[in-house]
């Protein structure tokens, strides 16, 4: 297969600005959903914004044929931000908007955000179990690359498939080479560990936007002033409240941090624990112009399976806070490792992946979670420090 056309196909000028900003855009449709079912609205309301969400068929049976068994004891819930520069119905979003992203219109689809949320059946605590945008795996349909590739890369072979066969309609074009980057992912998610994925949802690039306009900005905390050009961050130290392109700069930044990609995951974590918590108080739950932007988000940046209600992931998102649900990464070998065709990896052995995303079932993991250290392969790191409740990062 010759590389280069998919690699044109994902390749844009502004690489930097596509980067990581996907934990933040990630929940904005469901801290909406959180909003409405915490403030006991109206049935009416609550089904409207049911059906206004979008779905896609992406866990189809032919997907799920050589899937990990079905019950495994757990619920999991594959949460994926994507940098498509379009809303969830399709439309372009305006240059108004992408000006605000710091983006550009541009072809091409990566998933640097990739959450796989265990909630165990029984009522046991749960996790979102983050998997590093570098992390090098078999992408079916494709190659090995790294996993964020797997929904753009297919994405683009089969649109180009399409139209070498004659096919004409944009739109349906674009839907099923959606369907089948989605699916990609699934599985490359699935093979890497061992966990069967019951339920997708997916939030777009516009979805960070809307979250940061709605709620007034989010409350982070530094340990050290930092500055990067490539991201834009220019933070002072301490506890600060950030939002727009700020915001987008925070969560987006990995250069200059200690542990690279690693280090860039704990600010998504810290920023989405921060945003949920800051949804679920009384000065937001109580505005009725900041659940109104909340719920306008649901139908313009979400999208997930049939199957899943978006209130009832709300409901586990909403546990974060609470504690019920902790952050974890996956183990890994090497952060910057190099593949054949010099690309910055990060390498994992599979079998400790799927060893330790069963293990997450009845006990307490031992690296990253909401209490707990962070480790790698075994080394343990300083507990983040905190300061007026909100957890201190690089």
């Amino acid at each position: 297969m010759d590389d280069e056309p998919v690699a044109r196909g994902r390749r844009r000028q502004g690489r930097v600005a596509r980067t990581a900003w996907m934990t933040g855009r990630v929940i904005v449709a469901l801290l909406s959903a959180t909003a409405l079912a915490a403030v006991g609205l109206t049935r009416d309301t609550v089904e409207e914004v049911r059906e206004k969400t979008p779905t896609t068929d992406v866990l189809s049976d032919e997907v799920q044929k050589t899937a990990p068994p079905a019950d495994d004891g757990a619920n999991d819930i594959l949460v994926v931000g994507s940098d498509t520069r379009t809303d969830a119905q399709g439309r372009p979003l305006p240059a108004s908007i992408l000006k605000q992203l710091r983006t550009e219109a541009a072809d091409g689809v990566n998933t640097d955000t990739i959450i796989l949320l265990r909630i165990p059946k029984d009522g046991s605590k749960g996790y979102a179990i983050s998997i590093p945008r570098d992390t090098y795996v078999s992408i079916p349909g494709y190659r090995d690359d790294k996993i964020n590739a797997a929904y753009g890369a297919t994405k683009y072979l089969k649109s180009q498939q399409m139209e070498a066969a004659g096919e004409k309609d944009r739109e349906l074009i674009e839907r099923e080479s959606d369907k089948v980057g989605r699916s990609s992912l699934a599985q490359a998610v699935q093979n890497l560990t061992g966990v069967r994925v019951d339920h997708y949802a997916e939030v777009n690039l516009y979805g960070f936007y809307l979250l940061t306009d709605a709620i007034g900005g989010v409350t982070v905390c530094l340990n050290h002033a930092t500055s990067d050009t490539n991201s834009g961050a220019n933070f002072r130290k301490g506890v600060q409240k950030i939002s727009g392109g700020a915001a987008l700069s925070f969560v987006r930044q990995r250069d200059g941090l200690p542990r690279g990609d690693l280090d860039r995951i704990v600010r998504q974590q810290v920023f989405l624990g921060s945003a949920m918590r800051q949804v679920l108080t009384a000065q937001t739950l109580a505005d009725g112009t900041k659940l109104a932007k909340l719920t306008d988000a649901v139908s313009k940046s979400v999208i997930v399976d049939p199957g899943l209600d978006i209130l009832q992931l709300a409901k586990h998102l909403s546990e974060l806070s609470s504690g019920a649900v902790d952050f974890v990464t996956i183990p890994v070998e090497a952060v910057g490792a190099r593949n054949d065709r010099g690309q910055s990896i990060i390498t994992v052995d599979n079998n400790k992946v799927k060893s330790y995303v069963a293990g997450l079932l009845g006990r307490q993991p031992s690296n990253f979670s909401g209490s707990g250290p962070l480790r790698l392969n075994g080394a343990q790191q300083q507990q983040p420090a905190t300061v007026d409740g909100v957890r201190c990062v690089d």
